[in-house]
């Protein structure tokens, strides 16, 4: 059997669990070798290295980009990765070797930024493209850190381990992202050692560029599609479960067990990844299964996304939203009957890139919810030259999610679990697929609508 298998940040740092829990030692119950890991950076690493991914407090590339002193950000990145080293030397890790390693790539990366900051200084070439080229290498260390480590620690504890550098970092071959993992693998036998890949991969696209965030999830897709695995999985802190842990407890949120891509796309598209949907899509094309599992659960089989699934019995799998969204309003009375008068609409979203969560219409009004970090004022202030009346308000979404959610009743019933608990709707949206449920309430009653959506619709004995 062959897996492909992501560790996300926090289960790397800690690190003990996963060689515990996850990989095991030779002759433990559980070992075996057919295994690819693909790792991401420690927690918080790639935060100090681009930028805080919930704060967008800066880190090292809004430094450099800004002019600011960027060498001193990355000592001080040096020396918080060789601390998170040293918490690992007791399980293995020899601290000599990978803080050369580390010193020597932190080095040559303040070389290529110095060179591209002269270049930039020179006038010659467009400023954007050094800037892009100077994230996706930042974005590289740490996933190379967190690799080598664990081919290090691996070693050192008898399990033949093989290092997969796909940062490309001294490589200057033109290569695009699957041509690059193609030309690593060639030669790989994940049969006879097991197999540690960072989670970047470089490419002539630009894996940062074009999947930001979640490229580490990107290039675990295309390892196992590309060696036809018989399982992807990813290993995360949470179980894929009924409704957000953080919010409604953890001995509340149910592990789904069970469900399908389709329903995989409706959580990325509210912001709930499983898994990145440009990760998910060659998955589900290759009729690969992927399993989401809870790193600090390692007995527990968690949730297994397949193409065909659908559930037994109608039931709501999940409850999950956002409250980092606006509801932006069309009113105009002249829109009645008029075929094709949001086409334009469309348009001027598509020109400033903007993709809409949920859309709902009336006779004489066109309701679009988006993220509130895509709310472009320009985009505003044309829409409110063309149309009548243009509203902006902030909200939050909450959605019903299931595999086989066609029943009668369920759309009532989520309702009246809002209007119990004094929620009001402000949209609603369900298509005649029947996987999706959303809602549209005040921003301020997310989290009372989670909870009270997860307990009626998830907790109850039934959902009839």
């Amino acid at each position: 059997m062959l897996t492909v298998e992501k560790i996300g940040g926090t289960s790397m740092s800690q690190f003990q669990n996963v060689l515990n829990d996850i990989i095991g030692y030779p002759g433990s119950e559980g070992f075996r070798y057919g295994r690819i890991f693909v790792v991401s950076a420690y927690a918080g690493v790639t935060n100090m290295l681009l930028e805080d991914k919930k704060t967008k407090a800066p880190g090292i590339y809004q430094c450099f980009i800004k002019g600011h002193d960027y060498e001193s950000s990355m000592d001080h990145l040096l020396k918080k990765a060789l601390h998170i080293n040293e918490s690992f030397v007791e399980i293995g890790l020899d601290s000599k070797v990978c803080r050369e390693f580390l010193e020597e790539r932190v080095m040559q990366t303040k070389a290529y930024l110095n060179s591209m900051e002269d270049i930039v200084a020179s006038g010659y070439i467009e400023r954007d493209s050094i800037f892009a080229a100077a994230r996706e290498l930042l974005a590289s260390i740490g996933e190379a850190h967190s690799a080598y480590n664990t081919v290090n620690i691996l070693r050192n504890n008898g399990i033949l381990a093989k290092f997969v550098d796909l940062t490309g970092f001294r490589d200057s071959k033109q290569l695009s992202i699957s041509e690059r993992i193609e030309k690593s693998f060639k030669n790989v036998n994940p049969h006879e050692e097991i197999i540690v890949a960072t989670g970047y991969t470089k490419g002539i696209e630009g894996i940062m560029r074009e999947y930001d965030r979640g490229y580490s999830e990107i290039t675990f897709s295309k390892i196992a599609t590309y060696l036809q695995a018989d399982e992807a999985i990813i290993h995360k802190e949470y179980h894929l479960s009924s409704a957000d842990p953080k919010i409604v407890g953890v001995d509340k949120a149910i592990v789904v067990g069970r469900t399908n891509y389709d329903v995989a796309d409706q959580l990325a598209d509210i912001g709930m990844e499983a898994i990145h949907p440009n990760a998910s899509k060659p998955l589900e094309i290759a009729g690969i299964n992927l399993r989401i599992k809870n790193t600090f659960e390692p007995n527990h089989p968690g949730t297994v996304i397949s193409n065909d699934y659908i559930g037994p019995h109608a039931k709501i799998e999940i409850i999950a939203g956002s409250d980092k969204i606006v509801v932006l309003e069309i009113h105009d009375t002249s829109m009645v009957g008029e075929p094709g008068f949001d086409l334009e609409i469309m348009q001027r979203f598509k020109r400033y890139n903007i993709s809409y969560i949920m859309k709902t219409t009336n006779a004489n009004s066109i309701s679009l919810v988006i993220w509130e970090t895509d709310l472009d004022e320009l985009l505003v202030s044309e829409l409110e030259a063309e149309y009548r009346t243009v509203t902006v308000q902030e909200a939050a979404i909450v959605c019903a999610i299931g595999s086989n959610i066609a029943m009668p009743k369920i759309l009532a019933r989520a309702a009246n679990a809002l209007a119990k608990n004094e929620i009001n709707i402000k949209c609603v949206s369900q298509s005649l697929r029947q996987v999706n449920m959303q809602f549209v309430i005040d921003r301020k009653m997310y989290v009372k609508a989670i909870i009270c959506l997860n307990e009626d619709l998830c907790l109850g004995e039934s959902n009839k």
